[in-house]
Parts: C-alpha cells; sequence; structure tokens
C-alpha cells in the first residue's frame, strides 16, 4: 500500500536547497520517493508504509529547513 504525505518547507532558495532536502528525506526509512516544489515549498513524500511525521521533520531540519505546518 503506498501512502502519500505533504508537507510546507520554509527556508529553501535554491536548486542546492531541494537537493539538500531531497537526500535527507529519503535517507527515512519507508520512503520510495521525494517531490520538493522551489516555488512552492511543497514537499510530497511517498512510502510503500506509514512513514513517523517526526522522522521527515527531523530529515527537513538536518537538511537545514524547516516545515511549517502540514
Amino acid at each position: 500500500m503506498t501512502t502519500t504525505a505533504s508537507y510546507t518547507v520554509t527556508g529553501m532558495t535554491c536548486g542546492h536547497c531541494v537537493n539538500a532536502v531531497t537526500e535527507e528525506v529519503s535517507s527515512v526509512p519507508g520512503v520510495t520517493d521525494v517531490a520538493v516544489d522551489l516555488a512552492t515549498g511543497g514537499l510530497t513524500v511517498t512510502s510503500d508504509q506509514p512513514v513517523d511525521e517526526s522522522a521527515v521533520r527531523a530529515a527537513v531540519e538536518e537538511a537545514g529547513y524547516e516545515v511549517s505546518g502540514r
């Protein structure tokens, strides 16, 4: 069963930011795909099992950004 969760990431300003967020969130267990939209700050996480939201938030913070709301 595939699940999708959407978040908004604040603080991204360039392609490097997108790559950093993508790399960190991709390392969260269960995540199968990560899509980041620089213009909107949108982050869509696809997984093959429910993913711990706190793990996604921690990964975004590890990349140097913040999740605002959901």
